[in-house]
């Protein structure tokens, strides 16, 4: 088959793993992260310019199957790509690898936007740890608390006016986390469903410390197939891979 994978997850890159060489995999980068891990097989780095030009690009292509494999806020993208499937006869199916749940010791405080994340900071704490990436930093640059932003890039601004930056990529470590908002004396995380294992420690770490964490949720998804793991998808593509995962 020849595939295209909308990437920059975990889950592409072994989605692209699991399915070289036996089969023409592409994986497509948005080109937002300037040093992405890449996988294997073939990278094309930038956008398509929308849903018709990435129809007609499947066509030329003679793509057979798309698996949409961004991360679960990439919502534009997502769009994007189920109307030009469409357009194009071409199947889809999205792997989306599924959200956080709040257990016990946890305090969330589930949101359904960074702005009513920057609302929602305000009675919970003076000392907050933003880790929703480096877009949509817009949204708490008015806020008066102190905010450690972990980033992997360097964001552009607005920033809020007292802030710090630290550029770090997961994984993380649950004691790594505990430490670093020990250190910066951290009383509220915000964070968000990004789900998965990669970036989970610091909730652990704000479960441990008693620090209440406000999680925005995902964007709804297109109506599209959806599968949760590579294993999944591999089995939506009718491909058999028992290490996948």
């Amino acid at each position: 088959m020849r595939l295209l994978v909308l990437g920059g997850t975990g889950e592409a890159r072994a989605l692209a793993a699991a399915l070289h060489p036996g089969h023409d995999v592409i994986t497509s980068l948005a080109g937002r992260v300037r040093d992405p891990r890449l996988p294997v097989g073939q990278v094309r780095i930038g956008g398509f310019g929308g849903p018709a030009a990435l129809a007609e690009w499947l066509r030329r292509e003679s793509i057979d199957a798309v698996v949409d494999a961004t991360h679960p806020f990439a919502e534009r993208i997502s769009a994007s790509a189920a109307t030009a499937a469409a357009q194009a006869g071409v199947p889809l199916v999205l792997l989306r690898r599924p959200g956080w749940a709040a257990g016990p010791g946890d305090v969330w405080h589930r949101v359904g936007s960074l702005d009513a994340a920057a609302l929602a900071v305000a009675s919970l704490g003076e000392r907050v740890f933003l880790t929703t990436g480096r877009q949509g930093l817009a949204a708490f640059a008015d806020c008066p608390q102190w905010f450690l932003i972990r980033c992997v890039d360097p964001p552009d601004p607005p920033l809020p006016a007292r802030s710090e930056v630290v550029l770090a990529r997961g994984p993380y470590t649950v004691d790594g986390e505990t430490g670093l908002m020990r250190e910066h004396s951290i009383d509220v995380l915000v964070t968000k469903d990004s789900g998965g294992p990669l970036t989970a420690a610091k909730l652990a770490a704000a479960r441990d410390l008693g620090v209440p964490v406000v999680v925005v949720d995902r964007p709804a998804a297109p109506d599209v197939p959806v599968v949760d793991t590579v294993a999944a998808a591999l089995a939506w593509l009718g491909v058999s891979n028992l290490s996948a995962g």
